[in-house]
């Protein structure tokens, strides 16, 4: 997983964990801060386990094609 892949996949687990925050009904101004840091804490775990997605990209139609 390259760089970009890592970033993007932070920034969805971030907007998971905001969203679960904000359902709870956590409304400070730091929810955004506390989503990426819960957000870091999966991106190590992800990484300590080696589980998950590496990332979740449209396939092309050649790569279709060669399945």
């Amino acid at each position: 997983m390259d760089e970009q892949d890592r970033s993007n996949l932070r920034d969805l687990h971030a907007g998971f964990a905001m969203l679960g925050l904000l359902i709870r009904g956590e409304h400070p101004p730091s929810v955004p801060s506390i989503a990426y840091e819960l957000a870091d804490a999966m991106q190590e775990a992800r990484e300590l386990h080696g589980a998950g997605i590496v990332s979740v990209k449209r396939r092309t139609k050649k790569e279709k094609a060669d399945e």
